[in-house]
């Protein structure tokens, strides 16, 4: 077991510790931009629909199938707003009825690719909530 870091003389002074390794660097403005790409994927529902379409939805009843519990308004509204963030990509499809398709842009597939250990973490942690609380 690790002790706990002693801070040093002229942070303890100023109120303040050291930061942790690795993140000396960061300073306010990337702060502020992590923030905003945290609040655009953690906004309910939208990381739910990034996920299916990296799993392959590209029409709209693709996405009702694939995220249980969401409302047409809803979905309509986060796939706007992943679009304006230029995470999803809305292709029209000039045909009789007109279709529409979307799909994650780059943008959006590096943003996913980023995220996938914490789906794998995610995975791994509910198993372990199931078998803990049987």
């Amino acid at each position: 077991m690790t002790s706990p870091r002693q801070p040093d003389e002229a942070s303890a002074t100023a109120g303040q510790s050291r930061p942790e390794v690795g993140y000396e660097h960061i300073d306010d403005d990337v702060c502020r931009s992590f923030q905003r790409s945290v609040e655009t994927v953690g906004k309910k529902w939208s990381a739910a629909v990034l996920l299916a379409a990296m799993r392959g939805a590209r029409r709209f009843v693709d996405y009702r199938a694939r995220i249980p519990g969401i409302s047409n308004h809803l979905l309509s509204q986060r796939l706007r707003e992943l679009e304006g963030h230029q995470l999803i990509e809305r292709l029209v499809v000039p045909t009789t009825p007109v279709q529409i398709t979307y799909r994650p842009t780059e943008q959006g597939a590096s943003l996913m690719r980023v995220l996938h250990p914490l789906i794998e973490w995610s995975a791994k942690n509910e198993k372990m909530d199931v078998d803990s609380s049987s």
